[in-house]
């Protein structure tokens, strides 16, 4: 068992790409640890029993965000009082729907995007915040957001959009937590680009329907996609810096 107190992180989306390269970083001695994915990760368990720290992993849909905070919420209520030094929640998930124009998207596809890309965030913020408002630890929240939140691109419509809704409840929600006392240090934060599958469906989209391809082939093909694991680290090293959530919109890139 681990020595307490814990230092408990929330994470969206760990079963693969960054997310997952986050979660095998944050596995450290006093370290606890909560992923919500659509699959769980072995190697997750063997790291965590390496380590010796605490982790469990929940098989949750984020399209369906109302349940996953309803659940949060209780699980966070349900822990031992004092157990925790800090407690910190990462949304990583995202989907992009696909790249087509507006007019030819799927009226379901866009509410999968947007229920999984913002919606769940929106719902996932306001279940831990509250759970957790009476904690006299240092709360955080890191909302992982994307450059195409803060930068239009054709046939990105609802991927764009998800991403700049992001950004702008997190500048509503920092504002919020300012008002209390021990509020949390919030920030939607752009990663950079990252060599995962959402690149691979970037460049293997229809040109004719998704002009920007040929952008995120010369990424690849010059070498200047991140790694997931890259990635991770400096993401999770912004989360530690001491002036984090200063800026509520930030990139890692500076």
């Amino acid at each position: 068992m681990s020595t307490f107190p814990l230092h408990l992180t929330i994470l969206t989306g760990a079963s693969r790409g960054m997310g997952l390269a986050m979660a095998q970083q944050l596995l450290q001695p006093g370290h606890q640890l909560l992923c919500l994915s659509r699959n769980t990760q072995p190697a997750l368990e063997e790291a965590a029993h390496d380590s010796g720290a605490l982790l469990e992993q929940w098989n949750v849909d984020l399209a369906d965000g109302a349940a996953a905070a309803e659940r949060l919420s209780a699980w966070l209520q349900a822990l031992p009082a004092h157990r925790h030094a800090s407690a910190t929640l990462i949304n990583n998930a995202g989907v992009i729907p696909a790249l087509v124009p507006l007019r030819d998207s799927a009226p379901t596809d866009l509410a999968h995007a947007l229920r999984v890309g913002l919606e769940a965030p929106m719902q996932l913020c306001a279940a831990f915040l509250a759970a957790t408002r009476e904690w006299k630890v240092p709360r955080k929240v890191l909302n992982v957001s994307s450059g195409l939140g803060r930068r239009a691109m054709a046939s990105q419509a609802g991927y764009c959009a998800a991403k700049a809704g992001m950004d702008h409840f997190t500048r509503c929600l920092a504002m919020d937590e300012a008002l209390i006392p021990h509020g949390a240090k919030v920030c939607s934060l752009a990663p950079g680009v990252i060599d995962t599958d959402m690149q691979v469906q970037l460049r293997s989209a229809d040109v004719a329907q998704f002009p920007d391809r040929g952008s995120f082939e010369g990424l690849k093909n010059h070498g200047q996609l991140t790694s997931p694991e890259e990635a991770a680290r400096r993401v999770l090293a912004y989360l530690a810096r001491p002036d984090f959530g200063e800026q509520p919109v930030a990139d890692v890139r500076g």
